[in-house]
């Protein structure tokens, strides 16, 4: 069981308010023995990562100003490296550079990965680092999905120390137009088959051959 997620953000502060609201008991029985170890990464949640195709990634400044970020490339974009280790391309965009600033002062990030379609959500926390193109073209140049039209400027690199499934509560499920093409495929097939037959019946009692 994961252990470290929460061994490393219940502060004694979240912990006191727990206490308060009844709900630290249970989690003294989850988390016995956890010690810092990282959680590591499991075939269930790097298949997760696999077939993400965005995220959300949370860094903060040197005025401890949570920023909060979107990430997004064809599915698969967030890639495993090794171990708990995980990366991504960071493509041009705004050139604002808030999260490699962020990294530069408190290597701290928090991810969160969204399954909308079945409700799914997972949280991961760890140590993040960029790579800029310049210093390691190699390095950058190989987490860039192939055929994908945008242009590379570094690589952001994530010992994840810790993870978390949430509960589906609250999540309202959403589609994207590949998911609702796929889905409605079956139905249009089927509709263009009783068109074809509804045509056929209407030119045989015509008399009109088709």
């Amino acid at each position: 069981m994961a252990q470290n997620y929460r061994h490393t953000l219940f502060s004694d502060a979240v912990k006191a308010v727990q206490e308060r609201h009844g709900s630290r008991a249970a989690y003294i029985k989850m988390d016995a023995g956890a010690d810092g170890t990282p959680d590591a990464l499991t075939a269930m949640e790097l298949d997760y990562i696999a077939l993400r195709d965005s995220f959300y990634m949370a860094s903060v400044n040197a005025d401890g100003w949570p920023y909060m970020q979107h990430r997004g490339g064809p599915a698969g974009f967030l890639r495993h490296i090794a171990g708990n280790r995980i990366g991504f391309a960071d493509y041009r965009g705004n050139r604002q550079y808030i999260s490699t600033a962020n990294l530069a002062g408190n290597d701290r990030v928090s991810l969160f990965l969204m399954d909308y379609p079945n409700r799914d959500r997972l949280k991961l926390v760890g140590h993040a680092v960029s790579v800029e193109l310049a210093d390691d073209p190699a390095a950058v140049t190989a987490l860039m999905p192939e055929g994908y039209r945008a242009t590379p400027e570094r690589a952001f690199f994530i010992d994840v120390i810790g993870w978390e499934w949430n509960c589906s509560q609250h999540i309202t499920p959403r589609f994207t137009e590949v998911e609702i093409a796929a889905a409605v495929r079956p139905m249009a097939a089927e509709i263009n088959q009783l068109r074809a037959e509804i045509a056929a019946l209407r030119a045989a009692s015509s008399g009109d051959p088709q």
